[in-house]
């Protein structure tokens, strides 16, 4: 799923470091290319990975604005291409090359060590030569207006290369993911800043930490959602920037699936997934009862009868499934190929933007009263709904 696909699973990161601010065409266009992605097929090389264009994932050059820039976004794909030997086709072939060593060496009764290991190794190069690399592509789309950027997957191994290979080509920045103690930092200012950070359990600033000693922030909320939703509290007002104007009214709340974590009674770590239309929630509010907290679960966001639904992942807000209203570019004949897909980049970024900005507006509400003495009333409402008052 990439940054064209109506429902897409994203990371956001912010960018620290120094970006130059004069020629910055030829600063990033020289950064991809040294990095470019090198293609193995006419070789016997296993792996490959590097950057290319999201729009032709074949080529890996960056010297023309139009392969990557779009007005204040740089786009591009991270390209990993693998050959991968079916473990039972090695093992066959390599029992048949050990099988033939034998039959020439008749006073032996077992292949010795090393030379299992050096057949093995020529059963592999020669079968890697017949075996095409498997392409996987993920989109990166990088708002240099905004400082964020956003990487079209959830997949840890994913966010991993992703991190070491941007560290490579771009040396002094460094991708700094957003987990819900960093997008509570971004969003607030003043005296809830401050608040925030003296609520913040963590004590130490790498990111392990933040997000480990900070799953409260997840937990909270997403009870928070669900209760306000149950309850007849759907209605929100956008608070954020962006291209809604700020006080125009949204209405949002879980759906579909929830998934709920906690000590079970044999010790452990026990999950109750709930799915489905629900019409009270009983299942979940029996599991919250019980002390489980709500890890994951499906929002919705609605606005001007167009609809936005993700499941979030509580402990990393990763969004997941982010699905956004249908794009439709009208095709016409006398435009360009590359016109349309131009506008449907665009258009899909317009839809994304909308829908973080619904979602940071939905947060902020709820950073409001988490970090304030309203809690407390809210408190007795959780107690109270989960007692069934």
């Amino acid at each position: 799923m990439g940054v064209y696909a109506n429902t897409v699973s994203i990371t956001q990161f912010t960018i620290s470091g120094d970006i130059p601010q004069k020629d910055q065409f030829d600063w990033f266009s020289g950064k991809l290319a040294g990095r470019a992605f090198q293609s193995i097929e006419n070789s016997s090389d296993e792996l490959s990975e590097g950057w290319t264009q999201v729009d032709h994932p074949d080529d890996s050059g960056f010297q023309l604005p139009s392969a990557f820039w779009r007005d204040n976004y740089l786009v591009f794909s991270l390209r990993r291409d693998q050959r991968r030997i079916p473990a039972a086709v090695l093992k066959s072939h390599t029992a048949r090359e050990e099988g033939a060593f034998l039959a020439q060496h008749p006073n032996l009764r077992r292949t010795p060590k090393d030379k299992r290991t050096e057949i093995k190794e020529q059963v592999q190069l020669r079968l890697m030569t017949r075996c095409l690399p498997v392409p996987a592509t993920v989109d990166v789309v990088w708002d240099l207006k905004r400082g964020v950027l956003t990487l079209f997957s959830l997949g840890s191994k994913v966010v991993e290369r992703f991190e070491d290979i941007f560290r490579k080509s771009f040396e002094g920045l460094h991708p700094l993911a957003i987990h819900p103690f960093a997008r509570a930092s971004m969003l607030l200012e003043g005296e809830l800043l401050e608040k925030l950070e003296k609520a913040n359990q963590a004590n130490s600033d790498s990111a392990v930490a933040l997000i480990r000693d900070n799953q409260w922030l997840g937990w909270d909320f997403l009870l928070w959602l669900l209760q306000r939703g149950l309850n007849g509290e759907g209605d929100f007002r956008i608070s954020r920037p962006g291209h809604f104007s700020t006080g125009e009214g949204f209405t949002a709340w879980i759906d579909d699936r929830i998934l709920l974590q906690g000590g079970g009674e044999e010790g452990g770590i026990q999950k109750v997934s709930v799915s489905g239309s629900q019409d009270s929630y009983l299942e979940a509010i029996s599991a919250i009862k019980g002390g489980k907290k709500i890890t994951s679960a499906t929002i919705c966001m609605e606005k001007d009868e167009n609809l936005w639904k993700l499941t979030l992942k509580g402990e990393t807000f990763g969004f997941a499934s982010f699905k956004c209203p249908q794009v439709r570019i009208e095709r016409d004949s006398t435009v360009e190929e590359m016109s349309e897909r131009e506008a449907a980049f665009f258009e899909r970024m317009f839809l994304l933007e909308q829908g973080i900005q619904l979602f940071d507006s939905l947060f902020v509400t709820f950073l409001e009263e988490r970090l304030t003495d309203a809690w407390n009333g809210r408190i007795v409402a959780i107690q109270e709904w989960l007692e069934g008052k």
